[in-house]
């Protein structure tokens, strides 16, 4: 695992051993930030110095990424101690701990925050996570009122709708792309 854009480009991410952490591959990182900087709702504005929030947040391979190709600061929630101490060091690697705020926690009980701009949700497969942590995130302040909400699902996991995730994302999917395994999905926080 490595990653794949930006200042660090190369630059190899550590990964807990055993399989509590599921670490996402590069390729669906690529696909994610492909669609964040390609899109007309998206562009470099999405990402450049905005403070960006990896949920799940695992070895921060999604913070990390943002924070190469040109993101301000990222706050990581994670509660695994293994996760954690790579995640660490991945920070550590990349010389990034004055852009980083490490948050050993459950993302479905965050503490308040400052609100992000962009939110990566990276869950267990199948455990319907995404639609209680957005809005868990919500109550504590953690979203920005136009944050764009990144999520990876299973590839044939149900898709929560919009409306039901407690009033923080309202409207249409803005993007949508399946790689393997995975699916990632993108709001815009209404």
């Amino acid at each position: 695992m490595r990653i794949v854009g930006g200042a660090w480009r190369g630059r190899a991410l550590a990964a807990p051993a055993g399989r509590i952490t599921r670490p996402t591959a590069d390729r669906v990182r690529q696909a994610a930030f492909d669609m964040l900087l390609h899109a007309a709702w998206g562009g470099a504005a999405a990402l450049e110095g905005v403070r960006v929030l990896d949920a799940f947040a695992g070895t921060g391979a999604f913070g990390l990424e943002a924070l190469s190709r040109g993101a301000g600061h990222a706050v990581f929630l994670e509660r695994d101690r293994a996760a954690l101490a790579a995640l660490r060091a991945n920070i550590a690697a990349c010389g990034a701990e004055a852009r980083c705020t490490v948050i050993p926690g459950d993302a479905l009980r965050p503490p308040g925050m400052p609100p992000c701009g962009l939110v990566f949700l990276d869950p267990p497969y199948g455990a319907g996570l995404v639609e209680r942590c957005i809005g868990a995130l919500s109550a504590a302040g953690a979203l920005a009122e136009d944050a764009l909400i990144v999520a990876e699902l299973g590839r044939d996991e149900d898709m929560p709708a919009p409306g039901a995730i407690l009033g923080a994302i309202r409207g249409a999917i803005l993007a949508e792309r399946a790689r393997g395994a995975a699916r990632l999905v993108v709001w815009r926080r209404a």
